[in-house]
């Protein structure tokens, strides 16, 4: 098993565990990608996101429902 150089390895951030996030919502995602999120993201980081984009999702569908049963 080698080291992997300083070149190979990614902190995670932010933007990119956001949109490998967005595209799991979407379900469209490919293999391989998935594999090199898996090796890169944080767990941590994941979850969080994840749970930030569930609760944006359900109340921007409570607010649209409100807004449609208001008219």
């Amino acid at each position: 098993m080698t080291t992997p150089s300083p070149s190979e390895v990614r902190k995670p951030s932010l933007a990119r565990t956001v949109k490998a996030v967005a595209w799991s919502f979407l379900g469209i995602r490919k293999n391989s990608e998935f594999h090199n999120d898996a090796a890169h993201l944080s767990l941590f980081h994941i979850i969080v996101v994840g749970l930030v984009g569930a609760l944006l999702f359900v109340v921007s569908l409570i607010a649209l429902v409100n807004w449609v049963v208001a008219k």
